[in-house]
Formats: structure tokens, sequence, C-alpha cells
């Protein structure tokens, strides 16, 4: 895996703050005020022991306590400021990303999803975005807050005592080196948390959806120990984040001691020997124990640095894959005309051979032309393209005389509906699945017209609340059926030329498939249809059947013409007759 430069990283970071610019210069001011109190506070320690304990100067007493209340009064209100404006910043921070990554996700080619589970894109969008707001601005808030903290105090501590603070900065190169070297190991092991995080949500995903397979075949053992595997990862990987972290604090706060106690050694000796007073020294070391927080969140702050770098990395590598090509601009002709593939070549990422072998075939418009052939032969490849899912490496398909490449995608896709086996639906109400999309702004007539042609209409009167009904996830409370037909319902409200049936009726009981089949018929009236067909008697009036294997078409003709031929497809149609 490549890493990007965290200077890099940081200015696409920087990008989205500047819609916020004046927010967080607030905020940076109000780092500066608070971390100014601190050698101020160091200040009032020499007039406190010298005045008031050692001279007895009952009068500077009277106005030093309020002194030292006023201070802390003015560093709590703008650390407020501070804190307020930072979770402003970083919340719209992560937010903007989530948006821009989902954004993302919908413009992504089909064959992304074939390289990459899905799990792992989750974990992009869900935990990347929140861990980018450590390395974009909370870790800028500390580094800057208790940077600039750091800095007043050394310059407080030269100006009191030039030489005793050379003692201090003695210990800055070796905690320097200490930190880089640590640095490095942390944000490799950050970036294995993204992968392991991303594996740990894919199980989880793949356990929910798949959960009446687990239990029916007695898998739950077996996926339990996959997600204790990954979890076990998960926290090996945590654990050793943190001993680095640990390792990073320990090592910083043992050098600052050895500094320190120098210091109070040389400190001793300049106090016999020159006019070094009690409250010098004890000024001098209040300035010295505030330094050691700050230093200390500084370098504990890496770890989160490393983690946020790893996870910026991660979304941005994301955010820059290559996107669906929007490269055509122009409109397909009305009415739409014949469907031509010409030539088609296709392989996988990866896979051994193509999964589509020089396809050429065509499909004349309002006619219904049936894919068949045995699984794996190329047939949802091939209809994947006509939408633009996937490209072809070779060839060309053409609506009406036109390339689709060349044509706008969303008119391309404006023109066409999908009905498949695996019907999606959508958390929510009937009519809000059966009206989705660009069909969202359908009257509630027109919605029941479209159930009513879909034969859903019965059923939806017969559900508490109606067309308002929840259905739950992915229509999880209703029949194959009955999810069958709202997709076909959606399909008709589209009222698309060109009509995409993928296995459609291959998984109802008989009732259910003799109500689909009806819906479906009205569907395909007078549109240009494609229908990938695992049972044969489905297909047997359509106007062509194309006959696919290993990617090619072997024959094509209609019902009688093949049975005729005696060739594959009569084969596959004594083979299911058996």
């Amino acid at each position: 895996m490549h890493t990007t430069p965290a200077a890099v990283l940081y200015r696409r970071l920087f990008v989205y703050l500047k819609n916020y610019l004046t927010l967080f210069l607030l905020a940076v001011l109000s780092m500066v005020v608070v971390a100014a109190t601190m050698p101020l506070f160091a200040r009032l320690m020499q007039p406190l022991i010298d005045e008031g304990f050692v001279a007895k100067n009952m009068a500077m007493m009277q106005w030093l306590p309020w002194a030292i209340v006023g201070l802390f009064v003015v560093r709590g209100v703008f650390n407020f400021i501070n804190e307020y404006a930072s979770s402003h910043i970083s919340g719209h921070l992560v937010q903007t990303i989530r948006q821009e990554l989902y954004a993302k996700l919908l413009r992504l080619p089909g064959n992304y999803f074939v390289r990459h589970s899905s799990g792992r894109v989750m974990s992009r969008i869900m935990n990347d975005a929140g861990q980018i707001a450590d390395a974009g601005f909370n870790v800028i808030t500390v580094i800057a807050k208790d940077g600039v903290s750091v800095v007043a105090l050394l310059v407080y501590l030269l100006y009191l005592d030039w030489q005793l603070t050379l003692i201090t900065l003695v210990a800055l190169p070796a905690i320097g080196f200490c930190v880089r070297v640590l640095s490095r190991r942390l944000r490799h092991l950050s970036s294995q948390s993204q992968q392991f995080n991303g594996e740990m949500t894919q199980s989880l995903h793949e356990s929910i959806n798949g959960s009446r397979v687990i239990k029916i075949y007695g898998g739950q053992a077996h996926e339990q120990a996959r997600f204790s595997r990954v979890a076990a990862e998960v926290r090996r990987n945590g654990v050793r984040q943190t001993a680095v972290s640990a390792a990073s604090s320990g090592i910083t706060l043992l050098m600052v001691a050895a500094a320190l106690s120098l210091i109070l050694y040389f400190a001793a000796q300049r106090a016999q020997q020159s006019g070094f007073s009690a409250g010098d020294f004890m000024s001098f070391l209040t300035a010295m124990i505030m330094m050691f927080d700050p230093i200390k969140r500084i370098t504990g702050v890496m770890q989160s640095l490393q983690r946020g770098l790893a996870a910026a990395q991660s979304v941005f590598d994301f955010l820059d894959e290559a996107e669906e090509p929007a490269d055509g601009t122009l409109p397909l002709s009305e009415p739409v005309g014949d469907i031509v593939f010409d030539n088609l070549v296709h392989r996988y990422p990866d896979a051994e051979r193509n999964s589509l072998n020089g396809v050429s075939f065509t499909v004349p418009a309002g006619k219904v032309y049936a894919l068949v052939g045995a699984s794996g032969c190329g047939k949802t490849t091939l209809v994947n393209m006509l939408p633009r899912f996937f490209d072809p490496d070779s060839g060309s398909i053409r609506i009406g005389g036109l390339d689709i490449r060349q044509a706008d995608i969303a008119a391309l896709r404006e023109k066409m509906a999908l009905v498949s086996q695996d019907v999606v639906l959508f958390n929510g109400t009937i009519a809000s699945n059966i009206a989705y999309g660009a069909q969202s702004s359908a009257s509630e007539t027109e919605i029941i017209a479209a159930a009513q042609a879909a034969n859903a209409w019965e059923f939806i009167q017969a559900l508490p609340q109606g067309l308002h009904t929840p259905i739950g996830e992915n229509g999880m409370k209703l029949s194959g059926g009955q999810r069958q037909r709202i997709a076909i319902a959606r399909a008709l409200l589209k009222n698309a030329p060109i009509l995409i049936l993928d296995e459609a009726t291959s998984a109802l009981d008989n009732e259910s498939e003799r109500l689909v089949q009806a819906a479906l018929e009205k569907l395909m009236a007078q549109r240009t249809t494609i229908v990938i067909a695992h049972r044969l008697s489905t297909v047997e009036n359509a106007d062509c059947i194309v006959v696919m294997h290993e990617g090619r078409v072997v024959e094509q003709g209609t019902h009688a013409e093949l049975l005729a031929a005696n060739g594959r497809y009569a084969d596959l149609r004594r083979f299911q007759a058996a």
C-alpha cells in the first residue's frame, strides 16, 4: 500500500477548512490567548513568593490573588470559545466528508464493487471519516494551543534565566528523534487498523444479511470464529498502538524529568552565588512544570495524528477512484430505436477468461428478446452493459444508431427500467418504493394505477396502512411475490421504453409466478424488452431467443426454430423437462 506524505494530506484537508476560515481564526486566536496565560501565571509566582512570603508585603497581597483570579477567568472564557469553535468545525468537517464519500459511492462504476468489499466501503464512510477529525482539526488544536504554550513558556524561561533554559533545551532533539521514529510505527499500525475494521464491518454485514443461511446450515460457530479472529486483530492492533503511544509519552517525560533534575541542581548553586531569588526560582520551576502537560499532550497526540492521517489517506484514495464515465453528452433518439450489440468482449479483473467473447446481435425496437444459457455464460454481464454499469473492453452497443458511450449517461438510464430476481426495496413505505427516485413526485392516483397494473393493489389494500405501510429493510415484511410486484409497479410508473428483466420469476411459487407473469406481460407491451431467463418455459413467446454459452452467442431464433435446429437450446429444454 502506498503512503501519501502528511503534507499532501494536510493540504487537501485544509480545503475543507476554508469554508470556516473566520471561525478557525477565532479558535486559533483563543488558543493563543489561553497559551499566553500560562507564562503570565508563572510570572505572578515571583512576586507572590518574594513579596508575599519573604518580604511580608501585604499591599502586594491585596491585589495579587485578584490578578490570579482574573487571569483564570480570561483563560476560561477563551478556552470555552476555542472548544466550542473547534467542536463546530470538527463536526461540520466530518459531515462534509461523509456526504462527499456517499456522493462518490453513488458515482462509482460497477466493477469497483467487484474489486472491493462492501464492509470496507462502509467502514470508510462511518469510521474513517470520523477519525479524519483527529488529523484535520483536533490534532491541529492540540499542537497549536500546546505548541504556543510551550513556546511562550520557553520565551519566559529564557527571559528569566537563559543559562538554566539551555539545560531544558538539551532534551528537545532527543525528544524530537523519539517522536519521529515512533510516529512511523504508529502510521503503519493505523493503516492496518483501517483494514481490520473494514474486515470486521464486512463480517458483521454478511452475518446480518445471511442470518437465515447461517442458522439453517449451522454456520454459527464458523461465523463466530471468523468475527472473533478479526476482532482479536483489532484488539491486538489497538494494544500495539497504545503501547507505542505510551512509550513515546514515557520516554519524553523521562527526558524532561532528567532536565528538571539538572535544573534544580544548578538553580540551587546559582541561588548561592547570585541574585537568583526564591521567587525567581519558584517562577522558573512553575513555568517548567507547566510545560509538562503541553509536551505530554503533543507527544501523546501522535497516536491520534497517525490514525487520522491513515484514515485521511484511506478516504482520499476512495475519493480519487475513477468514477462512472460521464463523457457522453448526446440524447437518445425519440422514439428509441434498435439496440445493437456489436462484437462485445469483456473480462472481469483477475479473471482467468473472458466473460464475453465477441457477442453480436440486434434487438429491434418494441420486440422481446430472451437471453438463455447455463449460469456463468455472460447473460447478466451483457445486460449490465446496457445501462453502462460496466463497459466492454472492446466492441460497442448502439441504440438508434448512437453508441451509448456518446450518450448522456443519465439520459440513457432514464430510458430504462429494471426488474430483477433480487428485488431491491428501501426501508420506507410501499408508496415511496413505487414512486422512487425521479418518479417521487408522482401523484397517489398514478401510484395506484401502477400498482393495479402490477397486480399489487389487492394485497396493498389489505395492509393496515395501504400505500403508506412501512415495509422494513429491503421489504422484509412482504412475501417474495409481493416484493416482485412492487418492483414491477415501480417499472410501470417509470414507463421507460427499454425494459430489462433479470430472471424476474425464477424464485416464485406457482401462484405468485402467475400474478407476476401477468403483470410482466402488461409491462412488456410496446417496449423493447431483454429478458434473462433460467426457466425456458417463461420465454417461449419471445420474439427471439438468444442462446449463450461460455460468453458467446451460439444460437438465436424463435422457440420453434431453435427446437427444430436441435442444438444447444433443444438440449437445455430436454434437460429441464427431464
